[in-house]
């Protein structure tokens, strides 16, 4: 069957746009296609930093014919609604409708309406255009006098229909530009027009023509090239990945080239001197194995073959980063002559959020709630005070306003260098942690103090003005807190109750002055945050939200620690089989007392204490004599935290249960045992309930 090759042509995408634009294109035509009845075999798309290429194959010759039938008026109705059938279905006469009989409404008309199916040229006609014109770029631009809009001037569209060489072009027009089967090769060196018949083809006359069509090739290459430069140096590539992707998207043909910078800027931290060669040239980092130090070396990617062997582009490079390392070492020389606490007198200046203060508000906030973390977390209470003091500092340095992705980082450097602890120096940088699923939590005691604090007050101080996330949107990523809060105390082990946190760190809120708080401010609806993120946490671990559910509605979650280990061990008790049955058996209690409820009337309640002298059968006997047993022994178990063994004492319920519902009649003809054996019944749902809600778990 017939393929497709659709390249369009422009100026310099950017980079960080490109695969986005790749996936884009091919799912518009794909879903295009699938829905004009056109499916397809395999497609696959690509992106350079001057072209779009996407490649369908196996796409039918034409869609299919269809047949639609639309149902009419009763035959007999008034002329009118006849009429109106009519011209609604494009006939002229009803005689060329059809007559159905329905069983229950009698005879009525239909008209089918046939079309052929048209070719595939002519589908793909009609699709590209309109897919080009309605582009989904993030930021697009208008050029000349036209009214298309695309990320850069769009030059030209290739488009191909066909196999092989008897490919033919599909014949279009957008804003002046005509469809046809020419593109052009690397920018530099080989600019002219070609032309080509299908995608091998037009894959390879690229490749002759400095063009590497694919990004994960173009990557590979540069990986490859970087390692073997600096293995012959007995140097290795600081890898970067997101640079490494990035500097594929501005290349058609990598050409890896090594340059260096005055050994002096080495005495500047490295992270400062990698961020420096990364933002301003798009250049590698380069170490040397054996002390993993930086060296005075630089990786940088070209898009072309140079004659001169690249010698003017390195030294080109070179002037540039060494400018730019220069201004750095300035801004780290000029930092260290200031301390972090007489930077914080800028804080005042910040605004962190008009509803929530500045920045220095902030910190004083962070203070206290730190202060309050300490000793639950097992972190020194001086140095935690002193760490969360200075933790925002680095905002305001010179190296930070020129390198935001250092902040933190930065402030260990400064704290270390006016002679800080090592705790209070690491708890500066720490306290952004984790930043994400992949990022590790902060360990140090300190450390996780001032972490959770500067979260908490985070999630407490949005929560508070109504700024909650909705949806996809998350402006403040306070689902990222959340989660970094669980993760911070679930690896840690702290036990730390957020409720009382909450409740306390609210006050700091609003006994500030000018606070923009919600007056409808509910802790409960930060309760239900954190038990969300905290079901997408251990989803991952392959726990169920039910059993979440079924924990958090017995033991409210405030203690995370415990929470999950509670969690955990509902989890294992039902794995077995007295936890399966001992589940059914809850179930069908629950139910019968539910149904019974209902059928009595709102007034009527089981939930009052049991009397054993109205026991007639010895299977009532024996079950409330485990129960009995059950929730002593998981009253003890609870308090010890010792959620296994509280599991562990429900499972003798089991047998007594399954006895009961084979030898007892609940609904009894003597309403005070009906009464009695329905409370029973019930005590079974309140003996569960001790060590969660079984009503909430499925299955």
């Amino acid at each position: 069957m017939p393929n497709l090759l659709l390249e369009l042509f422009s100026e310099e995408i950017p980079a960080r746009m490109q695969s986005r634009a790749a996936e884009d294109l091919q799912k518009l035509v794909t879903n295009a296609l699938v829905d004009a009845g056109l499916v397809y075999e395999s497609a696959g798309a690509f992106s350079t930093p001057r072209r779009l290429t996407l490649s369908v194959t196996g796409i039918p010759a034409t869609q299919p014919d269809t047949r639609d039938e639309r149902k009419g008026p009763r035959v007999g109705a008034p002329d009118k609604a006849v009429e109106g059938f009519l011209r609604s279905a494009g006939l002229t006469s009803i005689d060329q409708a059809e007559i159905k009989t329905d069983a229950k409404k009698g005879d009525f008309y239909i008209a089918v309406v046939e079309s052929k199916g048209e070719t595939a040229e002519q589908v793909i006609a009609g699709i590209i255009p309109t897919i080009i014109q309605q582009f989904p770029w993030p930021k697009s631009m208008k050029w000349g006098s036209g009214n298309l809009r695309w990320v850069r001037p769009l030059q030209s569209v290739l488009c191909l229909f066909g196999e092989g060489e008897d490919a033919k072009v599909i014949p279009f027009e957008i804003e002046g530009i005509i469809s046809g089967n020419t593109t052009s090769g690397h920018r530099f060196m080989a600019p002219d027009e070609f032309v080509v018949t299908d995608f091998e083809d037009y894959e390879a006359r690229l490749e002759n023509a400095r063009v590497v069509l694919e990004s994960k090739r173009r990557q590979e290459i540069i990986l490859h090239e970087a390692k073997e430069l600096t293995f012959a140096l007995g140097l290795e590539l600081v890898d970067d990945k997101s640079l490494l992707h990035e500097t594929a998207g501005l290349v058609e043909w990598p050409v890896v080239m090594m340059g260096s910078f005055d050994e002096t800027f080495l005495e500047v931290p490295p992270e400062v001197l990698t961020s420096a060669m990364k933002s301003h040239q798009k250049c590698f980092s380069v170490r040397d194995p054996k002390t993993t130090k930086l060296v005075n070396k630089f990786l940088l990617v070209s898009n072309l073959e140079a004659k001169d062997g690249g010698k003017k582009i390195v030294s080109g490079n070179e002037r540039v980063i060494n400018a730019r390392l220069n201004d750095a070492k300035f801004f780290w020389h000029r930092d260290l002559d200031v301390k972090l606490e007489d930077q914080m007198g800028k804080l005042d200046a910040i605004i962190f959020h008009e509803k929530l203060g500045s920045q220095s508000q902030r910190v004083a906030r962070i203070e206290e709630l730190a202060k309050k973390l300490a000793p639950l977390v097992g972190a020194d209470p001086e140095q935690t005070y002193r760490a969360a003091k200075l933790c925002k500092a680095d905002l305001v340095t010179e190296m930070v306003g020129e390198f935001p992705e250092l902040q933190g980082l930065m402030g260990r450097y400064y704290a270390l260098a006016q002679g800080e602890v090592e705790n209070i120096a690491k708890a500066c940088e720490d306290h952004y942690k984790p930043q994400g699923p992949s990022d590790d939590v902060p360990v140090d005691p300190v450390s996780i103090a001032v972490a959770l604090a500067d979260k908490l007050d985070t999630l407490v101080g949005f929560w508070a003005i109504n700024e909650k996330p909705t949806g996809s949107k998350d402006p403040y990523a306070l689902r990222r807190a959340a989660l970094g809060v669980i993760r911070i105390i679930l690896e840690n082990q702290a036990r730390v109750h957020l409720g009382e946190l909450i409740s306390s760190h609210l006050d700091l809120y609003r006994n500030q002055p000018n606070s923009g708080l919600s007056e409808t401010f509910d802790s409960q609806n930060l309760d239900a945050f954190f038990a969300d993120r905290l079901k997408v946490h251990l989803r991952d671990r392959g726990i169920g939200h039910d059993l979440i559910d079924a924990v958090f509605s017995t033991s409210g979650g405030s203690d995370l620690v415990a929470t999950v280990k509670r969690i955990e061990a509902l989890r294992e008790f039902l794995k077995t089989e007295d936890g399966e049955n001992l589940l059914a058996g809850y179930k069908r209690a629950a139910n019968i007392v539910r149904i019974e409820e209902k059928k009595d009337g709102p007034s009527i309640e089981y939930s009052g204490e049991v009397d054993k002298s109205f026991f007639e059968q010895d299977e009532e006997k024996s079950l409330h004599a485990e129960l009995q047993m059950a929730r002593a022994t998981a009253a003890k178990a609870l308090k010890t935290e010792n959620f296994s063994a509280a599991m562990a004492a429900m499972a003798p319920l089991r047998g007594p249960v399954d006895l009961f519902f084979e030898a007892v009649t609940v609904n009894a003809d003597d309403p005070a045992i009906r009464r009695n054996r329905l409370c029973l019944l019930n005590q079974i749902r309140k003996t569960l309930g001790r060590v969660a809600d079984f009503s909430k778990i499925e299955g």
